[in-house]
């Protein structure tokens, strides 16, 4: 098969979905790789090593559309590229459509065969391939969060780990995920007064158990929250539903109980946001504010850190990249049932449920279509 890799084009995203490592490990199984002159640079990748491990570098990416069978990327395609995907053609990268629909229409009408890191399955029903930028984005959400917190961005000017005789900042982070687990042990780490929220028990009793007394966990529920938001300095929104719209479970009534120059940042922006107020911004302008309230929101946080982020994303998706490559989607997703739900359309059906919900579209069983 021939195994395309184009360019990122979203603004300031700069992460790549092949390295050359990856490259080749698809040449040994006895593919054809062809990555776009570039690709790699804004992860520290050369086109001279893609060449190196047996790639073909491609002076622009609509030869790799038209020649290639998978493409690989790492966000979903924009509008531009909407027309350049084609019928039966592979597309295996991140999509989060519930949040998106003109791009899933643009699949369907295309008869794209899209598979969603997102949702993809391990044999524990876990997500593999959100796993790695969820931790990227848990750790890097308090990075941002402190900054946004100092009077020159905009924020209170709080030191979230204070000094003696200060009182230290307030983080509260609803959603007790790998993404809210990873920004609680960098927000303990900074000496932060620290609070994580969840609906599930279990999950609680865990952190309670790893954190002991560093760490307040409490019961998530639309009282509670509104309880604890007023008390934060910085407050994490890390819900996620997969492959669906994320809950809006901070509301804007709620800002009126914040400090003005307080901030929240909202990871679940992927998925429109598990905040009412939350719009997509870019790292370039990454925050806004609405009734004094700093929100950082940008969509593709863990592209800031690209070069971490890539090779911590290809790691995970290698061997699922490789599956389909070699046996192609349909065997591979026989082979593998955690592929199944990671196929969200399929010669133009939505084969994702929460997608289908989320837009009132005709949800068909893949297993019907194979």
């Amino acid at each position: 098969m021939k195994i395309g890799c184009v360019k990122e084009i979203k603004k300031y995203e700069f992460r790549v979905g092949l390295t050359p490592d990856n490259a080749r490990e698809y040449i040994l199984h006895g593919h054809r790789v062809m990555v776009e002159s570039g690709a790699g640079l804004g992860s520290s990748f050369a086109d001279e090593e893609y060449q190196a491990a047996g790639a073909e570098i491609a002076a622009d990416a609509e030869s790799i559309w038209r020649a290639c069978g998978m493409v690989i990327k790492v966000k979903e395609p924009l509008a531009e590229e909407y027309e350049s995907m084609r019928r039966d053609q592979i597309l295996y990268t991140y999509l989060h459509l519930a949040a998106d629909k003109p791009l899933t229409e643009a699949l369907l009408r295309n008869g794209v065969k899209a598979i969603a890191y997102e949702t993809i399955r391990d044999g524990n029903g876990a997500l593999p391939l959100l796993k790695p930028m969820s931790e990227v984005a848990g750790r890097l959400s308090i990075q941002e969060g402190a900054k946004c917190l100092e009077k020159p961005m905009g924020g209170r000017g709080v030191l979230l780990g204070g000094v003696p005789g200060v009182k230290k900042g307030g983080v509260l982070i609803i959603g007790a995920g790998i993404v809210g687990v990873n920004a609680c042990k960098i927000a303990v780490g900074l000496g932060a007064d620290v609070a994580i929220m969840d609906n599930n028990l279990m999950r609680l009793t865990y952190l309670d158990d790893i954190f002991g007394s560093s760490v307040q966990t409490m019961y998530s529920t639309e009282s509670a929250i509104e309880k604890a938001i007023g008390d934060a300095d910085l407050v994490i929104g890390s819900v996620l539903i997969p492959g669906a719209a994320a809950p809006k479970l901070i509301k804007r009534r709620h800002l009126a109980a914040m400090r003005e120059g307080s901030v929240i940042v909202d990871v679940a922006v992927d998925q429109g946001g598990c905040c009412e107020t939350t719009r997509a911004t870019y790292h370039d302008q990454p925050t806004f504010i609405v009734d004094g309230v700093v929100h950082y929101c940008v969509a593709n946080m863990p592209g800031a850190v690209a070069n971490t982020s890539t090779l911590a994303l290809t790691n995970a998706t290698l061997p699922y990249g490789l599956a389909i490559a070699d046996k192609g989607a349909e065997a591979a997703a026989r082979a593998d049932r955690g592929l199944y739900p990671g196929v969200n359309c399929y010669k133009g059906k939505v084969t994702c449920r929460g997608v289908a919900e989320a837009f009132g579209m005709e949800f068909v069983e893949l297993e019907t279509l194979l």
